[in-house]
């Protein structure tokens, strides 16, 4: 989680609401699934195992704004990416990796994808939240609404690029300090 340079684009926005620290063990956790994007249950596979992987982590009150961010970027994979050369294979399946990983004050969630096109991100925000609710979606912009939703939901959302082509989508909730949900 470097900071920013030409290849990456950082945002973050002001946390919607605190969240509780949860205790977590000094090593984090992992896990991570590949999904493809033909597949009709990959939405839906990368919402059970975001469920199943924080509750069982005690990060059970994430678990409804984390599966609507994992449900937002895989759906952009399945809807919106064109495998680079490099990566792309005649018949094949495009591949999907949802990556989360789980520091003491951070749970991150990555989807990795093998098209290396920036995805666009909001840079800021470009509707003000009070006014946002009168507005009807005809003033709202055509592309990027689901990623402007994750940008509201997480602490930060930033990409970068693959080693060989493709790119990880990131985002960040921060744990702030509290309670946990009963994490050992």
């Amino acid at each position: 989680m470097n900071a920013p340079d030409s290849r990456r684009l950082a945002n973050t926005s002001a946390v919607p609401a605190a969240r509780a620290q949860e205790q977590v063990p000094v090593g984090g956790r992992f896990r991570a699934l590949t999904l493809f994007a033909e597949s009709p249950d990959s939405v839906r596979g990368s919402r059970q195992m975001v469920s199943a992987c924080l509750r069982d982590w005690g990060l059970a009150r994430l678990v409804d704004d984390a599966q609507l961010v994992v449900s937002e970027l895989v759906g952009n994979v399945v809807h919106h990416v064109v495998p680079d050369d490099c990566l792309s294979r005649p018949g094949a399946a495009r591949r999907i990796d949802v990556v989360l990983k789980m520091w003491p004050k951070w749970l991150f969630i990555g989807v990795a994808d093998e098209d290396s096109t920036p995805p666009d991100l909001p840079v800021g925000e470009f509707v003000s939240p009070e006014l946002a609710g009168e507005l009807c979606a005809a003033v709202l912009p055509d592309t990027g609404r689901g990623l402007f939703i994750v940008h509201r939901l997480v602490d930060a959302v930033w990409w970068e690029p693959g080693e060989v082509g493709g790119k990880t989508v990131w985002c960040r909730f921060d744990l702030a300090p509290g309670s946990a949900d009963g994490v050992t």
